[in-house]
């Protein structure tokens, strides 16, 4: 894991094994291709993104396939960026948002306490744009106000595999993009223990 320190609050970014990028998407596949199932996976209502479509995960598919991958990176996160080992990590919820050509997500933070996002699909040329400034597609991470020699705002150009850990109250935002095909992402929200939640409330 690589730890970023943009501004204050630190990110994390990995890579995410290919096995489970499959998993994922063929679970996703498998819910899209399902009327009943698509309709009782709709997390539309609970989030704020513009987007075609955002599919809850089921608890039990994230039991058995993520649980592992994900205590495991948080619990790094949370150790190389503020040398804390949490004794309880949950996973709170998960969800996939189905991006296409002109969507977007407005800027926003999440519940819990540690959140992520990682990328499961990214059309080709997501950048592609008039300007010089490649921001299509991309997503912000943003911190403060601009001031003297600090940043406010990190912008992260999205592969498939990567993933981001951030805190939960870090305000991001997903931009549109114009061309054809989906961005594919998948969010997270954590909560911890106890005395890991008083830690980090100071």
């Amino acid at each position: 894991m690589k730890i970023l320190s943009p501004f204050g609050p630190k990110l994390g970014q990995i890579k995410i094994q290919s096995k489970i990028i499959s998993l994922l998407n063929k679970e996703v596949d498998k819910i899209v291709e399902s009327k009943l199932k698509i309709k009782n996976s709709d997390y539309s209502k609970k989030v704020v993104g513009q987007v075609y479509q955002e599919i809850q995960i089921s608890k039990k598919f994230i039991n058995k396939y993520l649980k592992k991958f994900i205590t495991k990176q948080v619990s790094s996160y949370l150790k190389k960026s503020i040398n804390i080992k949490p004794k309880k990590i949950v996973i709170k919820n998960l969800w996939v948002v189905r991006q296409f050509k002109n969507e977007y997500n407005p800027v926003h933070f999440h519940d819990g306490y540690v959140s992520a996002v990682g990328y499961l699909m990214v059309p080709k040329n997501l950048t592609k744009s008039k300007k010089n400034l490649k921001t299509n597609g991309t997503i912000d991470f943003i911190n403060g106000t601009k001031t003297y020699l600090t940043n406010s705002i990190h912008n992260h150009i999205p592969k498939t595999g990567d993933m981001i850990i951030f805190p939960n109250n870090l305000m991001h935002t997903a931009y549109p993009f114009n061309v054809d095909g989906e961005r594919r992402s998948f969010s997270f929200n954590i909560d911890l223990d106890i005395k890991t939640k008083k830690i980090l409330n100071g």
